[in-house]
């Protein structure tokens, strides 16, 4: 649940939005891209969005059915599609974001029986930032712990999305008091504390105050860390990537992996390489991962 948006990813690499002249259209939102990563996995994954009556809302459902990602819970609202001009790069991307429809997720789009039969439940920092989504949102997590769903959240947080970091910081608590599965990268985290924190710190703040159990710390060409309470992390290198060509939706990738793996019920271990492979996939195709690549396959080799 959360955002669906057209990315428009500039042309130019390593260019700053200001210096970037051509841009090429892509679908795209953290949650969207996860549930179009997931269903080429073959999980069988429904979307609740929001996105406009328009052009951009046309192609929202196109390309999610071609990805065969369920768009029953997608709603189409007269506000327009909300767009995100975005910088290529190899590191962390420059974004600037036109939000209207994505923000408007209403109650009535999620029945209580589809969560009953829903195995994880997904979301965003980036969806929760404005209501009535945010809202909607911890209502129907806490629904879903109920119906013993495992929940999960990239906390993906920016001040330009989300500038106040109490409020922010309250909605989180909420959240993780259903321990779900946490995603956080280490820009994530210096952007939410408005300081560099080590690692540590990061991990005892989610396990203590958050009382959260499993924290998955990204960590760019480092690899990955996870946190387990009161047990031993595991941290794992970047898998080998000899040229980089679009960092954008990398994280999407990462956790799509790990949340693939970890319904399976495997070792998180495995779970982590698994990620750690789809995210090196991602690095190296612009806007979506590939559809002439046999992931499943391929990701399913990794011991």
């Amino acid at each position: 649940m959360g955002e669906t948006l057209i990315d428009f990813i500039g042309h130019e690499v390593d260019a700053r939005i200001d210096q970037t002249r051509d841009y090429h259209r892509y679908l795209g939102g953290s949650p969207t891209n996860v549930a179009m990563n997931m269903a080429r996995l073959g999980m069988n994954v429904r979307l609740a969005s929001t996105v406009g009556k328009d052009g951009f809302g046309d192609y929202v459902k196109e390309k999610l059915k071609e990805n065969n990602v369920d768009i029953s819970l997608v709603r189409f609202d007269q506000r327009p599609t909300s767009i995100i001009m975005v910088s290529k790069t190899t590191g962390t991307p420059d974004f600037i974001p036109y939000r209207e429809a994505d923000v408007h997720i209403v109650p009535s789009q999620i029945p209580k029986e589809i969560l009953e039969r829903t195995k994880l439940f997904h979301t965003t920092a980036f969806a929760m930032s404005k209501n009535p989504a945010r809202a909607t949102i911890l209502a129907k997590a806490k629904e879903a712990s109920k119906a013993g769903c495992t929940l999960s959240i990239d906390l993906n947080y920016s001040p330009r999305i989300w500038p106040d970091r109490d409020q922010a910081l309250q909605s989180f608590k909420e959240y993780c008091s259903y321990n779900p599965l946490v995603k956080v990268s280490e820009d994530d985290m210096e952007r939410l504390f408005g300081k560099r924190k080590s690692h540590q710190e990061i991990f005892d703040f989610f396990h203590n105050e958050m009382n959260v159990d499993i924290v998955c710390l990204t960590l760019g060409k480092d690899g990955v860390t996870l946190s387990r309470k009161r047990e031993e992390n595991i941290s794992l290198p970047a898998a080998r990537v000899d040229k980089i060509l679009d960092a954008t939706g990398a994280g999407d990738a990462f956790w799509s992996g790990f949340l693939f793996a970890y319904s399976k019920d495997f070792e998180l271990e495995r779970c982590l390489k698994i990620a750690l492979s789809l995210a090196a996939i991602k690095l190296q195709n612009v806007g979506r991962l590939p559809q002439n690549v046999d992931l499943l396959t391929q990701l399913l080799d990794i011991n």
